[in-house]
């Protein structure tokens, strides 16, 4: 007997939105923003993995900052159900019960997520754990300034207007990042 599974597609929801990635040394970066509207900041750093961006974007390493994928594609596959526990009653599918990073910079969303087990796509996710996020960019070459130049402050803008730049930056010099982050639970 041949077992047939079922494969789930969903659509964005929570694209095509105006966004900017600034960094505290000037650069503006333009892309398209999807997830939550908003703006976060924090320090943008990069992940090279071909996989996994669900236990990516979970992983508690990542607290507080805008990350950089480097793989070209991201959300293909959509997100697994947060709320599936392992027996133990940690999450099956994921790092910590929670997206951790402040925001998420990618080089093209797919805007229709496909796979046995989806649950929702990565933008209606985003949106959920209001979680900006930025596609359209170079992430190679944002990966190789991050390199070269060492930790950069940053903030990502997403929303349904222009986006004021000057404002931004305004708030990119006064921001301090990591002082809303709780690391470690308190005692």
């Amino acid at each position: 007997m041949t077992r047939v599974t079922k494969i789930s597609t969903k659509k964005s929801q929570y694209d095509n939105k105006n966004a900017k990635l600034i960094f505290d040394d000037g650069t503006v970066l333009d892309g398209m923003g999807f997830g939550y509207s908003t703006t976060v900041f924090g320090e943008v750093v990069f992940n090279t993995g071909m996989v996994g961006y669900p236990e990516t974007l979970t992983d508690p390493s990542y607290a507080g900052q805008i990350l950089t994928l480097t793989y070209p594609l991201v959300g293909n596959y959509g997100v697994p159900d947060p709320a599936k526990k392992d027996e133990d009653g940690i999450p099956k599918y994921f790092e910590s019960d929670r997206i951790q990073v402040r925001g998420l910079v990618v080089h093209e969303l797919s805007n229709i997520a496909s796979h046995w087990n989806l649950s929702m796509t990565l933008d209606e996710w985003m949106y959920n754990e209001k979680v900006p996020g930025i596609s359209g960019i170079d992430t190679r070459a944002l990966t190789k300034k991050l390199r070269e130049g060492g930790v950069m402050m940053g903030a990502l803008a997403v929303s349904d207007n222009e986006i004021d730049v000057e404002q931004v930056r305004h708030h990119l010099k006064n921001a301090k990042p990591y002082d809303d982050e709780e690391f470690m639970d308190s005692v």
